[in-house]
């Protein structure tokens, strides 16, 4: 694309009439998980790459001079952003403060609508009560925690370095911080797990008290650790026929609870819980990508929570 970032006419063409959101990307991840094949980068990634690779400590600064660029690329667009979503990564490795700043920048630049979706993802790990407070009070209103498990060896299978039981404290802490939304999420079909530890998954997100809960079937991409593991024997592949059982255990146990489906992978307990950034990816409405990964990037595309 042009280093300037013009846009052709046609993607212009009827944008008044689209809401406008922003995906923020963040590329850094503390180790990596073995089935991911995202843009990230580890510490030691990071230090191999000889300096190519953009610092975590000026990472907001560099996002936000995109956040600028958007900005004079769209000249006088006056429509307020509708939804903000910081992905990764880990957004949370990151400073709240840098969060904040970032979000600022999209606010200064755009504005924000009075009723705009602020969410950042999360780690467990990677967020205590003061963290989540620093967010609430910068104007974030939601957040989506990676859960993915609460069996021990399903974790230990997908490389995640919490332990059970501390997303749901995590949920605890975002609603003490004042935070109405929550989300957490899950993957099922790890090898290994089975239907008793899915439904004791599902079961354990439904207590923490979330208004949303995300159920993604995994994905064995090729170049991962995990597809390396498989492939040498060391841990069986899922089958199809098992993702769709677990599928259907999901929706019944979800909708059980008072969670409504509301999109394959998505559920939720009120309208008002659902994620309108997916839902402006999936009406065909703009979004712009600051971040390495996305870069600037004008369109329409899925994931996030």
């Amino acid at each position: 694309m042009p280093e300037d970032g013009a846009l052709p006419a046609s993607a212009l063409l009827g944008a008044g009439e689209r809401p406008l959101g922003f995906y923020l990307h963040v590329p850094y991840c503390a180790t990596r998980c073995g089935y991911c094949d995202f843009n990230t980068y580890t510490a030691t990634e990071l230090r191999g790459s000889g300096g190519v690779l953009a610092s975590r400590d000026n990472y907001a600064d560099t996002l936000i001079d995109e956040v600028r660029l958007a900005r004079k690329v769209l000249g006088d667009d006056p429509r307020p952003v509708r939804t903000v979503f910081v992905g990764g990564g880990t957004p949370t490795l990151l400073a709240a403060d840098d969060l904040v700043r970032m979000l600022a920048a999209v606010r200064d630049e755009f504005g924000l609508a009075d009723d705009a979706e602020i969410t950042t993802e999360a780690n467990p790990e990677s967020v205590d009560p003061a963290y989540l407070s620093a967010l609430r009070e910068g104007g974030f209103n939601r957040v989506s925690f990676g859960m993915q498990s609460a069996r021990q060896h399903v974790l230990k299978v997908l490389d995640r370095t919490h332990t059970p039981g501390r997303p749901e404290a995590c949920v605890a802490e975002a609603r003490a911080a004042g935070f109405e939304h929550v989300n957490l999420d899950l993957i099922y079909g790890t090898p290994g797990e089975t239907d008793d530890d899915w439904r004791a998954s599902l079961d354990a997100a439904i207590g923490a008290g979330p208004d949303h809960v995300s159920a993604y079937a995994l994905i064995v991409e090729e170049g991962t650790q995990l597809a390396r593991r498989i492939r040498r024997g060391e841990v069986p592949m899922t089958d199809d026929d098992v993702h769709a059982d677990r599928y259907l255990i999901a929706d019944e146990v979800l909708g059980g609870a008072g969670f409504d489906w509301y999109e394959v992978s998505n559920w939720a307990t009120s309208e008002a819980g659902r994620c309108l950034h997916n839902e402006l990816y999936w009406r065909g409405a703009d979004w712009w990508g600051p971040g390495r990964g996305p870069t600037a990037m004008w369109g329409v595309c899925g994931g996030g929570t």
